[in-house]
């Protein structure tokens, strides 16, 4: 689990306070960040429902933190983006390990932008097929 007192992925962002963030506390680390691709990981431990297998909502917190990642970076200096629509298919569980969200830019807009974001276990298997959409406004 990432540790509540180090860098956030969301450190330098327009608009972006990240102290005690949902990020940190489902251990979620960005890898790479550009507007048109952002790819992270989440461990499955502590992200999990009472069965043990990942929790659905979980794959949807890094889905959307990493499409919004994308749509700010996309926003540029003195704007934001705030996620304005979400959808997910399960396709599989995954039960231990790190999964990986890979975010690609469908629409970069000036008021929105739209990302699709394949989520993976560590087999390279499919876990959950998302996209989000993001209004981008001034700060």
């Amino acid at each position: 689990m990432t540790d509540p007192g180090a860098a956030s992925p969301l450190d330098g962002l327009p608009g972006a306070d990240a102290t005690d963030t949902l990020v940190h506390r489902m251990g979620i680390e960005i890898l790479e960040a550009s507007a048109e691709r952002v790819v992270g990981t989440m461990p499955v431990e502590g992200n999990t429902q009472p069965y043990g297998l990942l929790h659905g909502g979980a794959s949807c917190v890094l889905a959307e933190t990493l499409g919004s990642v994308g749509a700010a970076v996309h926003a540029g200096p003195g704007r934001i983006a705030v996620g304005i629509e979400i959808n997910a298919t399960h396709h599989r569980s995954a039960t231990s390990g790190l999964v990986t969200g890979v975010a690609t830019r469908l629409h970069g807009g000036r008021t929105v932008a739209t990302y699709d974001i394949e989520i993976t276990d560590e087999q390279g298997r499919r876990v959950c097929t998302s996209r989000l959409t993001c209004m981008l406004r001034d700060a």
